[in-house]
């Protein structure tokens, strides 16, 4: 069965599921953003649980509705933990959702990395353009969790991971490009610069996908769905704060009413999502 055409009214049904089904996110993410991407699928409607121990990962992988892994603070107990609780997942059939953070800066991380991505394949994997790079097998350098290439210039080596992998792949950026294995290819184009002076934004919006893939069986709208409603609620936020002269502290505040409160006549004016023949 031919999945239905992409709508911004599909789109905002994907939104609504979320806030009505509230489906429980199972993320073994990293210190540095634990507590943001817990209150930021609060505020979407999502039920988050952050556990990472090896003795509990298969047990909350077996009643969540999606995983995400993330691994920016890595230590071999967790790459363990993550594999314990993808293999779970996939055997369940929920979808698994990786951010290979930093992906190209030390060899320990890239090991990680392989390892992951032979243990699973995962069902999508979002990253800025270095990491999709490094992932994908090609050198692009990466600064820390920072990337050092464009969007633009991640498209081909994300197409060559969804073909690989037959993993939905979305390079995230000043554009946000979203791919899959059949070829589908969008482009999402909003979101503000603020969005990159809040620790954890990025990794929010892998928990986010988590959340769509979640209620929405199609990863690669689900992914769509996640990475255009941050876009918007990230315009959206940023003029909201600079009106009353406010900076990024408030911003991340400011980010949080977005999510639980955007409204879809704002999210159908402002969304600027391309799709690719």
């Amino acid at each position: 069965m031919r999945n239905p055409p992409l709508t911004i009214e599909g789109l905002w049904g994907d939104v609504l599921a979320v806030r009505e089904r509230a489906p429980l996110i199972h993320n073994v993410t990293n210190f540095v953003v634990m507590n943001f991407n817990a209150n930021v699928l609060l505020a979407l409607g999502a039920s988050p649980v952050m556990a990472h121990a090896e003795e509990e990962v298969q047990d909350m992988a077996g009643i969540a509705q999606a995983l995400v892994l993330n691994i920016g603070t890595l230590e071999p107990a967790w790459v363990r933990a993550m594999k314990l609780a993808m293999s779970k997942a996939l055997g369940r059939r929920i979808p698994v959702v990786l951010d290979p953070v930093g992906a190209g800066a030390t060899a320990y991380r890239n090991r990680s990395l392989a390892e992951l991505v032979e243990a699973g394949p995962p069902t999508i994997v979002r990253g800025n353009a270095s990491e999709i790079m490094s992932v994908a097998g090609l050198s692009g350098a990466t600064r820390g969790v920072d990337s050092a290439a464009s969007s633009h210039e991640a498209v081909q080596a994300a197409r060559d991971l969804a073909q690989a992998t037959g993993a939905v792949v979305c390079v995230s950026g000043a554009d946000d490009h979203v791919v899959d294995s059949t070829g589908r290819w969008a482009t999402l184009s909003n979101g503000h610069p603020w969005m990159t002076k809040v620790t954890g934004v990025g990794c929010s919006a892998t928990a986010m996908i988590g959340a769509f893939a979640a209620v929405q069986p199609d990863s690669w709208r689900a992914t769509i769905a996640a990475m255009a409603y941050l876009g918007v609620v990230g315009e959206w936020a940023a003029e909201r704060v600079q009106a009353v002269g406010g900076g990024v502290g408030s911003y991340q505040i400011a980010l949080l009413d977005g999510l639980q409160l955007l409204e879809e006549e704002t999210f159908a004016a402002r969304l600027r999502m391309m799709l690719h023949a």
